[in-house]
């Protein structure tokens, strides 16, 4: 399977994370890279790097402002006496609404969900190879590649057309499923990573020609809370093409299993031709965040039922922090894939 990544990911390096009022190391480490690396090697991954394709693609999916934002504002929030060596918001709107303010702090509120997504000086840099990472695995698919995978690092399924969250700055699955229907394809995405991919969803969220699917553990009392319920269908020309199958804290194979099955024929159902899945690796049993309890063999098995679709796939990485399993997870997941392809 070819694979893509380009090093200048690495220039992202996150310290500070905010949970439940306590500042901890931030779990979006650029060692993942090296351990998810070698796993997509160990399944027979060849890895390339991107082609640049330039900001249109990713601008086809986020605001000229938000992107504005994001390539400045690390420059801007050095010149604030006494700032923090990493852009991280303190005030929020009420509403998306509200004014739009010329500060930098007020910007930053403006475009970060929460305090999981700082910037820094590489940030801007990382993220935007990530994305082209995705592009270019768009377009191995477009050139006749059955499947590919992505090593997108910083992940982007939290991030919405002009706003940052949970480790995600550009939406990276959503700009890969974008060129694909701009070539003409009718993609699905697929999002398994254990937290709900809010971003993804809102981005299509009122569109019917890209349908999104995603599994996660329930945001009742698990992030991103606000978003991912079973009742959120889509709205206007969207209604009924997004779907959300939230699992209740500590699943385990088979009943993941069961509900893949349930999102690979709604995946059907839309007539897909083209399947792009968010690959978070956090359902796993061993993550630290712990919300699902998918094992190793679970992984295996997942990659064999997306297989089963006959659909070209295309694994865009989504989360899965470390772990001892972390990149035997990935290797499972594409070699479980390969087999049954």
């Amino acid at each position: 399977m070819k694979a893509v990544f380009d090093e200048r990911q690495w220039n992202h390096d996150p310290k500070h994370f905010m949970a439940n009022g306590a500042i901890l190391p931030n779990p979006e480490q650029p060692k993942r890279i090296e351990v998810l690396h070698a796993g997509a090697v160990a399944a027979g991954c060849s890895f390339q790097a991107p082609q640049d394709a330039g900001l249109g693609p990713i601008a086809a999916l986020h605001s000229a402002e938000y992107l504005t934002f994001l390539e400045n504002i690390y420059t801007r929030w050095q010149r604030i006496p006494g700032a923090g060596e990493e852009v991280i918001p303190n005030i929020h709107p009420a509403a998306r609404t509200d004014g739009y303010p010329k500060s930098a702090v007020g910007q930053a509120g403006f475009h970060q969900a929460d305090t999981a997504c700082p910037i820094a000086e590489g940030t801007w840099e990382a993220a935007y190879w990530s994305a082209q990472s995705a592009v270019t695995g768009a377009d191995l698919i477009l050139g006749g590649e059955r499947s590919a995978y992505v090593l997108s690092r910083p992940p982007g399924h939290h991030a919405f057309g002009d706003l940052a969250g949970g480790f995600c700055f550009l939406n990276n699955s959503g700009i890969a499923a974008e060129r694909l229907r701009a070539a003409g394809l009718r993609p699905a995405i697929l999002d398994v990573d254990v937290h709900h991919g809010n971003g993804t969803q809102g981005i299509f969220y009122r569109r019917d020609d890209v349908l999104t699917v995603s599994i996660h553990a329930d945001p009742a009392r698990f992030y991103p809370f606000f978003w991912g319920h079973a009742q959120e269908r889509g709205e206007g020309q969207g209604l009924g093409y997004n779907l959300n199958l939230p699992l209740s804290r500590g699943t385990g194979d088979e009943d993941y299993l069961k509900t893949l099955a349930t999102a690979l024929q709604r995946v059907k159902s839309f007539g897909t031709d083209v399947l792009v899945v968010a690959l978070g690796l956090d359902a796993s049993i061993d993550d630290p965040f712990e919300g699902l309890a998918v094992t190793k063999e679970g992984f295996a098995r997942i990659g064999a039922a997306i297989a089963a679709t006959g659909l070209p796939v295309l694994f865009v990485q989504e989360g899965g922090y470390l772990s001892d399993s972390l990149g035997e997870n990935l290797t499972r997941t594409l070699t479980g894939f390969q087999e049954e392809a």
